[in-house]
């Protein structure tokens, strides 16, 4: 006897299954390959001491901030790709993505031009101490030089996971995260460096990142011959659907540059702890931003095939991975918890502060699972506005409660209160109203 087919309802969720861990898993190993890099940085200099731990805690979080405010290089031009890929149009697909590129390019000289000549002013902006600012200033100055790269290695992945590929980033990613190890250890120990090999270890990594990406979609462009030029009217299109990300993403740096300045007003033992509690907890967020770059790429292939049903389903489907993972994730941050604050740093003093920031972070992953894939969603089907809207939104409400900490006598586990509850707590009902809403779904190869 023939057994009776599965329901519907369940072969789509198989099929969205299938579809998601495609695309999430190699996307979960190169998006853990970023944070890593920092990691490892912090793992080798922390054990120069905790003045360089801290420096490092305060240069990284500017330069990832003068990075990540431009992540719409990727958000964007993925959500923009894949819509292009649903509708069949493949060249017009990378001829967009080649705009993404030049585009970054353009903003990653402009970036470098602003950092060298003002890194002593940005670090005494957090107020960090006497015997922190000259290594914060050493390593901001040198790792500065590879922003441009950084940013070609953003729009080059935005463009290969609109394609619906996520292979290749994740191979390049671990190329550059071992090369990163082995440089960084090289520099600073072997060669007596410092600090400073720590961050030209990191910039000639991100160079040979972007040197293959750009290897890769030249390849693309001409096998489906797209235009290699820069177009002046497409990079400007490029930089207008960018926009509201921008606000968007800074309105999120916002609150955790102002997390770091208030660490770093708390002491030097403080302002370590966080260090490593921000890495951990982006090491989190990457792993648990893998289902929402599927989620971009899916549904911007959906919406852009006119498939407003597959593009709800799938939204649905990965809400409940997003929360899946934050529980397994936060289970795993407890059990971690010991081998962690060896491999960071000796001083226990760090140790005491970082235990319960820790288990603030375990509790809230499930929060931010949910968070992060709600994000993916909204950016595949292109809703930008409201994305900017709703970040300015939690900036306003985060900004007074962290400000408080100091001045109310909280410690490090009262300001990641803050980040990791209010702050996500915040941006988890500004999303799933937009998500219930339905106002998202607009179909076409071009978002009206």
């Amino acid at each position: 006897m023939t057994p009776a087919p599965p329901p519907a309802g369940r072969t789509a969720a198989r099929r969205h299954d299938r579809e998601i861990i495609a695309l999430a898993l190699p996307a979960f190993g190169a998006l853990v390959a970023e944070p890593l890099f920092v990691m490892a940085d912090s793992a080798i200099v922390g054990h120069l001491g905790t003045p360089q731990l801290a420096g490092l805690g305060v240069a990284a979080t500017l330069l990832t901030t003068g990075v990540n405010v431009f992540v719409f290089l990727a958000y964007a031009t993925t959500a923009a790709v894949a819509r292009r890929v649903g509708a069949g149009d493949l060249p017009a697909a990378i001829r967009q993505g080649m705009d993404g590129i030049w585009l970054a390019l353009l903003l990653g000289a402009a970036v470098v031009a602003a950092v060298l000549p003002t890194a002593p002013a940005l670090v005494d902006l957090f107020g960090t101490s006497a015997t922190a600012a000259p290594h914060a200033v050493t390593y901001l100055r040198i790792s500065a030089l590879g922003i441009p790269a950084m940013l070609m290695v953003l729009a080059a992945t935005g463009v290969l996971r609109g394609l619906q590929d996520t292979r290749t980033p994740l191979y390049v990613a671990v190329g550059g995260f071992s090369v990163n190890v082995v440089l960084n250890f090289a520099l600073v120990h072997g060669a007596g460096l410092g600090i400073a090999g720590s961050a030209w270890g990191t910039v000639v990594a991100q160079c040979a990142m972007a040197a293959v990406y750009l290897v890769v979609v030249v390849r693309g462009a001409r096998r489906h011959g797209a235009s290699l030029r820069p177009d002046a009217a497409g990079i400007r299109a490029s930089g207008r659907a960018g926009a509201p990300l921008l606000v968007r993403t800074l309105s999120l740096r916002a609150v955790l540059v102002l997390a770091t300045a208030v660490a770093a007003r708390l002491g030097d033992v403080e302002v370590a702890a966080h260090q490593i509690t921000l890495t951990v907890w982006s090491l989190l967020a990457f792993a648990l931003d893998a289902i929402a770059i599927a989620g971009q790429a899916i549904i911007g292939r959906y919406l852009g095939a006119g498939d407003a049903a597959g593009a709800r389903a799938a939204c649905r489907r990965m809400v409940r991975w997003g929360a899946a993972s934050g529980v397994a994730l936060g289970v795993l941050v407890v059990a971690a918890r010991p081998l962690l604050l060896p491999l960071f740093t000796p001083d226990t003093a760090v140790h005491d502060r970082l235990t319960p920031a820790l288990l603030v972070v375990a509790v809230t992953s499930p929060v931010a699972g949910v968070v992060f894939v709600l994000d993916g969603v909204l950016m595949g089907a292109g809703d930008g506005p409201y994305l900017a809207w709703a970040a300015l939104a939690t900036l306003v409400v985060f900004a007074p409660a962290a400000l408080a900490v100091p001045a109310l006598g909280g410690g490090l586990t009262a300001l990641w209160w803050a980040v990791a509850g209010l702050m996500m707590g915040m941006r988890l009902v500004t999303l799933w109203l937009r998500a219930r809403s339905g106002r998202w779904v607009v179909t076409g190869a071009v978002r009206a």
